[in-house]
């Protein structure tokens, strides 16, 4: 079996009506699939403007706005029109991406129709609820989620630490590895741009502190503020440069007006603007792959970032940057300040960096996809079934 013979129904919560680092990675998987000759069919929200266009035929799912986070959406059901599309579709597996109701509906319909399902996770949402103040609701959602992922006949992790994570907190007895690729043609040192710095108002000899993502709390915002103000109080000098939008942008603006905001970048404008920065700062604790962080070390900057997962199977602290404890404020602006004093840490960081990103491409992640869907199908074809759902204490 090979992926010729794959018909894969994927669910999604957003394919592509945000911009994410989760849906632009499905969407590279749905590209290499189809050039692989197999078949795709998406079962996902869908708005009238979408962020980019579908690179497969979606089918759109009933959903609501998330509160507080109108942007994001939530889907509420899988439809009857929805499944008889998937009748026809007649996959050979199903992949869920999210584990909301669609997500749920789906691993139902899998058992029902004995179909093998596997399931990506790519965000940590058992976080999310400490920065909306319910943080005492973790070890529910983290009931929830494990019933959910026991429930498929094998998920998959971007990193190894994620994939440890999963382990240690029993969500399956399978955890494969599903890592993110880079392009290097986009990320690389020769991207660097002093000139488009310039423009900013950024003088050359001034050090760029970077941030690079959806401008959202979750995304360590206030700790990066802090740092920040504790870096100033040192005397070190730096200016901060922010890449990306979101419903935070005003907060963070308000809270460092000294920074340069450039709002979304894509493309080769993205790459530009990570390789022209001389260290990038990631204090999230919720990714479970961290893509900035890839994007930044094949550009040739150094890291400093939580140690939390994801971040810990890129960074090796001490070497292509720092691993800090997660809200340290001062161990933080103590590892920025070295790099904004010491050229040459950056440049050391930076060459170990663009070594240790040489190994991640496109192709050969998602054709480590590819290799699990034939596994458990073959395994499922041999009367290998996911052990059920265990009592959660």
């Amino acid at each position: 079996m090979d992926a010729s013979d794959l018909r894969i129904a994927l669910f999604s919560g957003n394919y592509n009506y945000i911009r994410d680092g989760a849906n632009q990675a499905l969407n590279r998987l749905v590209d290499y699939l189809l050039k692989q000759g197999a078949e795709v069919r998406v079962y996902s929200p869908t708005v009238e403007k979408p962020a980019f266009p579908p690179n497969a035929p979606v089918i759109h799912i009933p959903s609501l706005a998330v509160p507080r986070r109108p942007e994001y959406r939530i889907p509420i059901a899988l439809p009857r029109r929805a499944r008889r599309d998937l009748e026809a579709f007649r996959p050979n597996i199903l992949h869920v991406a999210s584990p909301d109701v669609l997500g749920h509906r789906a691993v139902s319909l899998a058992h029902r129709a004995d179909l093998p399902v596997v399931a990506s996770v790519h965000t940590r949402f058992e976080t999310y609820v400490r920065y909306y103040g319910l943080a005492f609701l973790e070890p529910v959602l983290l009931a929830i989620l494990r019933r959910f992922y026991r429930r498929c006949d094998a998920i998959f992790a971007p990193s190894d630490s994620m994939a440890q994570l999963l382990r240690d907190q029993r969500m399956n007895y399978d955890v494969g590895i599903w890592t993110r690729g880079i392009d290097r043609e986009i990320f690389n040192p020769g991207m660097r741009d002093m000139g488009w710095r310039r423009g900013l108002g950024i003088e050359d000899e001034v050090p760029v502190i970077g941030f690079v993502g959806r401008l959202v709390m979750e995304k360590g915002l206030d700790v990066f503020s802090e740092t920040i103000d504790c870096l100033s109080k040192k005397q070190v000098r730096h200016k901060v440069l922010v890449v990306g939008e979101g419903p935070a942008r005003d907060w963070f603006e308000k809270r460092l007006p000294q920074a340069v905001f450039t709002g979304f970048q894509k493309g080769a404008n993205l790459g530009r603007a990570v390789a022209s920065m001389d260290v990038l700062f990631n204090p999230s604790v919720t990714e479970t792959f961290g893509n900035v962080t890839l994007e930044a070390l094949a550009t040739g900057i150094p890291v400093v970032a939580a140690r939390a997962t994801g971040s810990e199977s890129l960074v090796s602290d001490g070497v292509t940057g720092r691993l800090i404890r997660p809200g340290a404020i001062e161990e933080f602006a103590g590892a920025l300040a070295l790099y904004c004093r010491d050229p040459e840490a950056r440049a050391a960081a930076g060459r170990a960096g663009i070594a240790m990103s040489s190994r991640f491409g496109w192709d050969e992640v998602n054709q480590a996809l590819v290799d699990g869907y034939c596994r458990i199908i073959r395994q499922r074809a041999a009367g290998g079934r996911p052990p059920g759902p265990s009592p959660v204490p």
